[in-house]
């Protein structure tokens, strides 16, 4: 009795996680969209810089050489240039996604700086819609399975073993 009543609260603690997963995700991939937003005036900025005295972007990142303030400059742009990519990509992938399209793509939801700052910002809620019930319900599932499983092994030595009669 005991072992279903801890798999039950597993079950319920893992539906009122999961279930969070929709609003969670698009909090984030608003966050995402004005990530890209500010990276884009930043790339187009280097661009222009760039572009005004004849260069393209990687030759004037090649030109950013001789002190060390301009190479940590050329380095810090390399990243910003890279991030921007990879921001641009997933939000492509995560716009105007539904909630199950969003956990399809849940790979895409990999950048900690604005993960963090969804985190930060994100109040949990009870969703009543069918994506919530969804997730809340395929929550409960995972979370009963796993905490059962467990238990069942903490237990697995202490149980009574039949006699053959």
């Amino acid at each position: 009795m005991i072992l279903r009543s801890l798999t039950l609260a597993g079950g319920i603690a893992g539906a009122a996680a999961v279930s969070q997963f929709p609003e969670f995700s698009q909090q984030y991939a608003q966050r995402l969209g004005g990530a890209v937003d500010a990276l884009a005036e930043v790339v187009a900025d280097f661009d222009a810089s760039a572009a005004a005295v004849g260069l393209e972007r990687e030759t004037a990142l090649a030109q950013m050489q001789g002190s060390a303030f301009l190479e940590r400059r050329q380095a810090d742009m390399t990243r910003t240039f890279t991030r921007f990519e990879r921001l641009r990509v997933d939000l492509a992938a995560l716009e105007g996604q539904g909630p199950f399209m969003r956990a399809y793509h849940l790979p895409r939801l990999r950048d900690a700086e604005i993960a963090r700052a969804a985190w930060v910002a994100y109040q949990p809620a009870v969703p009543l819609n069918f994506a919530g019930v969804s997730f809340a319900l395929v929550g409960f599932l995972l979370g009963a399975a796993a905490l059962g499983g467990v238990l069942k092994l903490l237990f697995w030595p202490f149980r009574r073993r039949s006699n053959p009669a």
